[in-house]
């Protein structure tokens, strides 16, 4: 049911449209990838128009960026305490990785691919700096007030530092995709993010 980009019929209006949008797009990733997902391919297996797509999203990176930036990652409260602040970066992306795990194992293996320009353009830089929200920005904050807090050295790179998590972060992942998640993510992104932080540590 494909058509204009105009506003939705009014038996759409009465949907949760936005949400079968949603839960169409994941059912597609976990079938054949994010890839391969288009706009008019979800709209279509939703029985959707294409008008009611674009009255909820822009384009298809801003429905496939919806999974990362879902949550503001600003708010979050943190158990691990500062001094452990290996530990309390860990604890921050796993807040991220367990919402890719809750979506089953082939949609988190389907998602994370180097032709999923939403996610390169959500865990990227603008300008030298992370979007605002993002678990990036925040693992850099983290590091600033572990700084500010003498838990790691004064000469830190705090920007340098939460680059080269994300780094990490999205190898762990990778690895754990090629294993057929039989890899304890988070037990790994704890061990390599420990030992690459030792040198900061005062």
């Amino acid at each position: 049911m494909s058509g204009k980009r105009g506003r939705p019929s009014k038996a759409e209006e009465n949907l949760d449209t936005r949400q079968i949008l949603i839960d169409t797009a994941v059912a597609l990733i976990r079938k054949y990838g994010a890839d391969h997902i288009t706009v008019r391919s979800v709209c279509e297996e939703a029985g959707l128009s294409i008008g009611t797509f674009y009255h909820h999203f822009k384009n298809k990176d801003d429905l496939l960026i919806y999974f990362v930036r879902e949550t503001s990652f600003d708010r979050f409260i943190l158990g691990t305490p500062l001094q452990d602040i290996a530990g309390r970066v860990v604890e921050l992306y796993m807040h991220l990785i367990s919402r890719y795990l809750e979506m089953g194992e082939e949609f988190m293996k389907h998602f994370y691919t180097t032709g999923n320009k939403a996610l390169s353009a959500y865990m990227g830089e603008e300008d030298g700096h992370y979007a605002d929200g993002t678990v990036m920005a925040r693992c850099e904050q983290e590091i600033n007030d572990a700084i500010g807090q003498e838990v790691l050295r004064p000469d830190t790179d705090a920007h340098r530092l939460s680059m080269d998590i994300c780094t990490i972060v999205k190898g762990c992942v990778f690895e754990w995709a090629l294993n057929d998640g039989a890899m304890d993510i988070e037990k790994t992104l704890s061990r390599i993010v420990s030992s690459y932080l030792t040198p900061w540590m005062r």
